[in-house]
C-alpha cells in the first residue's frame, strides 16, 4: 500500500484533471493528512450566535478532531476554546450545550478559565510560585490557535496557526451569508433550536461533491417527484410547501443546464447563479413589503431574485438561502461522515419562512425521508464498492475544457458542468501537498 505521509508526488498522482484515485475516498492515512493539512487550516463553521445568547450559554462539538466550545463571553462576543484544560488535557465541559456561568471549571483539578478561555485560578496557587508556570504553554488558557470570526452571526474557527485571512479565504462567497440574513427584515437569524443530525457510511467528499450534482436528481429522485406529482393531483388538501418543494426535483436535464454556476477560488462554489429549483416558490403577502421599508426597493429586490441552488464554502459547509437551510459536514473517518442540518428563522418575517425549512430539511435532508434515502443508499454502495478490485478511478470528466484550468474564478452557463466538483478537487490538492508550518 502506498505510503502518503511524507511523499507529495504520491499524493499529486491521485488528482487527474477530471479523475480522482480511490484512495481519497478510502485512505485512512489520506483522511489523518486531510486533518492536519486541509481542516486545520480552513476556516471550519463552528456555530451560530444565536445558540448561545446569554453570558455563560455555550454549546460543545468535535471540529477536525479537535474537541471544542463555542460560549457567549461577559463582553457579549461568542469565543471558541480547545475544550481541553492545560494542566493535564481532560475535557472542560461534557454536555452538548449548557450554561457555565462567567466561569469554566475543570472537574479534573479545578483550573478555572474566564470565558474567553483565560486561565484564571489553579488550585493550590502556592505551589506554582517560582515553577515557571507563567511563562508555560498552560499559562495561555484554552485558546483556539488559528482564530475565531464571526460573520453576521455565523462563527468560524481555525484551528492552525497557518493560513488565509478569513475574508481572503472565503472571498466572495461570503455575499451568499449576506442574502441568507438579509432575508430578515432586522438583519438577524434565529437557528430553529435542535437540528436533523444523521451519520452517513460514507467519505465526506462524496456527500460534497454531490451537493453540486444536478444530473443526478432526474435518475436518483425519480420516485420523490413522480410521488410529489401523483398526490398533487389526487389530494386536494396536500401541503403546497411540501409539493412546491418536491416537484422541481423532476425537473429535466434542461431545466439544470441553464441554472448557472461559478467557481470561486479555494474549492468553494455557488450552483444557480441564473436560477434554481427554489426560485418558483410562492410569494409570501406582505413580506416583500417588510424588506423593502427595511432594506430599500432596489436591495429588496436583489435580495429576492438571489435564490442559488446550493452555495458551498469549502470544505464542509453548504447553504440554501431559500429556503433557509445549512449543512455542515462533519468527517469522522474516511469512511464515516456526520451531517447537521439547520434551519433558521429569518427575525421579524413571516413565520412561514420557518416552515419553508423545516419542511425543506425533512422532507430532503431526514435520513428517513424519501430523497436523503435515495443518495444515502448511492453513497454508502459508493464507499463499498471502491475498496473492490477493478478500475481505481471516479471520472469527473463532464464537460471538461483544458481552459478551465487557467481560472480560479470562473462563471459559466451550464449546470451541469463538473467542473464545481472539479475545483473542490483542486483545492484538496492545494492542501494537501502544502507540508505543515506554511500556509496553503
Amino acid at each position: 500500500m502506498t505510503s502518503y505521509s511524507d511523499d507529495v508526488k504520491a499524493i499529486t498522482k491521485l488528482i487527474s484533471h477530471n479523475q480522482i484515485h480511490r484512495d481519497v475516498y478510502v485512505s485512512e492515512e489520506i483522511f489523518r493528512l486531510e486533518n492536519e493539512r486541509l481542516f486545520a487550516r480552513s476556516w471550519l463553521y463552528v456555530g451560530h450566535e444565536s445558540q448561545v445568547p446569554e453570558v455563560g450559554d455555550y454549546i460543545t462539538l468535535d471540529l477536525a478532531g479537535s474537541p471544542v466550545i463555542m460560549i457567549r463571553h461577559t463582553d457579549g462576543s461568542v469565543r471558541v476554546l480547545i475544550n481541553r484544560c492545560a494542566h493535564k488535557g481532560a475535557g472542560v465541559l461534557s454536555e452538548p450545550c449548557g450554561n457555565t456561568g462567567r466561569v469554566l471549571r475543570c472537574p479534573y483539578h479545578a483550573w478555572c478559565y474566564k470565558t474567553d478561555g483565560s486561565l484564571l485560578a489553579v488550585s493550590l496557587k502556592a505551589d506554582y510560585v517560582n515553577s515557571g508556570l507563567d511563562k508555560s504553554v498552560a499559562s495561555a488558557g484554552l485558546s483556539v490557535p488559528g482564530g475565531v470570526e464571526a460573520y453576521r452571526g455565523f462563527v468560524f474557527a481555525r484551528l492552525s496557526r497557518k493560513g488565509l485571512s478569513f475574508r481572503e479565504y472565503f472571498g466572495e462567497a461570503l455575499f451568499a451569508l449576506d442574502n441568507m440574513v438579509d432575508r430578515s427584515p432586522e438583519g438577524k437569524l434565529q437557528i430553529a433550536g435542535s437540528c436533523i443530525r444523521s451519520t452517513i457510511r460514507c467519505n465526506w467528499k462524496m456527500y460534497l461533491e454531490n451537493v453540486n450534482d444536478t444530473v443526478h436528481p432526474i435518475s436518483t429522485h425519480e420516485s420523490a417527484a413522480a410521488t410529489a406529482q401523483t398526490v398533487g393531483h389526487e389530494f386536494r388538501d396536500a401541503d403546497p410547501t411540501a409539493l412546491e418543494q418536491l416537484l422541481p426535483f423532476g425537473a429535466g436535464h434542461d431545466f439544470y443546464s441553464k441554472m448557472g454556476a461559478r467557481v470561486l477560488p479555494h474549492g468553494h462554489s455557488i450552483l444557480g447563479t441564473n436560477f434554481s429549483i427554489h426560485t418558483g416558490y410562492s410569494d409570501i403577502p406582505g413580506y416583500k413589503q417588510l424588506l423593502e421599508k427595511a432594506h430599500g426597493e432596489k436591495r429588496a429586490g436583489e435580495i429576492l431574485s438571489y435564490s442559488p441552488q446550493n452555495v458551498v464554502f469549502y470544505p464542509s459547509l453548504a447553504t440554501k438561502s431559500s429556503p433557509q437551510v445549512m449543512r455542515v459536514l462533519r468527517p469522522l473517518s474516511a469512511g464515516l461522515t456526520q451531517l447537521e442540518v439547520w434551519a433558521f428563522q429569518p427575525v421579524g418575517a413571516p413565520e412561514i419562512m420557518l416552515k419553508r425549512g423545516l419542511t425543506y430539511s425533512r422532507l430532503v435532508f431526514s435520513p428517513t425521508s424519501m430523497v436523503a434515502h435515495d443518495d444515502i443508499h448511492l453513497f454508502e454502495s459508493q464507499q463499498a464498492s471502491l475498496v473492490a478490485a477493478g478500475n481505481p478511478w471516479v471520472n469527473l470528466q463532464r464537460q471538461f475544457n483544458a481552459a478551465e484550468l487557467e481560472h480560479g474564478d470562473y462563471l459559466f452557463e451550464n449546470g451541469n458542468n463538473e467542473l464545481l466538483m472539479r475545483n473542490q478537487y483542486r483545492a484538496w490538492l492545494a492542501s494537501l501537498t502544502t507540508p505543515v508550518g506554511e500556509a496553503a
